[in-house]
């Protein structure tokens, strides 16, 4: 037997890798020195009994080496930064993309690009939790953590998504407590919620192969309610205080929306509201997360204290890519 070394990229960073100076990884491999008749390179022989041997010697390790990869992948987050909660309380302040296309090739590029996370659109994106599926394993390639917003406050919708495995949920339309309870009770397995059991099987818990996955899945989750009427601002601060929910998420064009005020552009009290809101949950221990708008771009939510702030949304990108590039051309 020889061992030779093999080198794979392993740099998380694209930028890094185009620079010419990429990160690898270096790992050992013991392969035949010489080769003989009947004997492929793999070092399987032509013999049935051999053959079967080895089968049997690969098959026992990897009922042992499984689950105690799956435990080592789920503990930590593949791209080394800790979870979503994680970096939340170690103070960072999170900068994220909407996914609304539902194209596994532009969630890898906008996870591949550096986003903080990856919201999962299925209140307004046209897909559902089967959709969902390429776009988070897109996602978990690049080492991004998918949040899924659901399209409505529901035990099972929330159930599906959840059993996706995302580390985070968003529910829309929080209006008040008791909805926000709910929200709550739908992560919760019994005896605090009333989320159903399936997560020997499900991807959530590695299909089963993840043994740590009931202990700290309601942990790591991040619980996202949506404001986004007059009378969710009104109770913005009963919503904070509801056992359970992690971030507040404005939503400025439903609020804009709810006042009336869709299609009078001009009429900026839909941000005063939010401004007061904002100073209304200073106090209350929750994050504070945000969509960019024309009136308040990412760097100005982000001065403005906001934890988490949601700038970008996959067609819009697209969209303005191709109107500026034709407008290059024919200029």
């Amino acid at each position: 037997m020889r061992t030779v070394a093999m080198r794979t990229l392993c740099a998380r960073d694209p930028l890094q890798a185009l620079s010419g100076s990429p990160r690898y990884c270096t790992s050992e491999l013991r392969v035949p020195s010489l080769l003989r008749r009947g004997q492929s390179w793999t070092g399987r022989r032509n013999s049935a009994a051999s053959s079967i041997s080895l089968q049997q010697q690969q098959q026992k390790k990897s009922l042992v080496i499984a689950p105690v990869r799956a435990a080592s992948m789920a503990s930590t987050a593949i791209s080394g930064r800790g979870t979503l909660k994680e970096r939340l309380r170690n103070g960072e302040q999170l900068y994220g993309a909407f996914s609304v296309s539902f194209s596994p090739v532009v969630a890898e590029i906008l996870g591949w690009s550096g986003y903080d996370f990856v919201v999962v659109d299925l209140e307004h994106g046209p897909g559902d939790t089967m959709a969902a599926v390429p776009i988070l394993q897109a996602l978990s390639s690049t080492g991004t953590p998918a949040i899924i917003r659901i399209p409505v406050n529901d035990p099972v919708w929330a159930k599906k998504a959840l059993d996706l495995g995302p580390a985070g949920i968003m529910f829309p339309m929080i209006n008040d407590a008791n909805a926000a309870r709910e929200a709550v009770r739908s992560c919760r397995y019994p005896p605090a919620g009333i989320r159903g059991a399936a997560y020997p099987i499900v991807r959530a818990a590695r299909y089963g192969l993840d043994p740590s996955y009931l202990s700290r899945c309601e942990d790591d989750l991040l619980i996202m309610c949506q404001v986004e009427s007059q009378q969710a601002v009104d109770n913005i601060v009963d919503i904070a205080a509801v056992d359970g929910v992690d971030c507040i998420q404005m939503g400025p064009l439903d609020l804009r929306s709810d006042m009336g005020l869709l299609r009078v552009p001009e009429d900026k009290s839909p941000s005063t509201l939010l401004r007061d809101a904002e100073k209304r949950l200073e106090s209350s221990g929750v994050y504070l997360g945000g969509f960019a708008t024309s009136d308040d771009s990412p760097s100005k939510l982000l001065k403005l204290g906001y934890h988490m702030v949601s700038g970008a949304i996959d067609v819009a990108l697209l969209r303005d890519s191709a109107l500026a590039d034709i407008r290059k051309a024919r200029a």
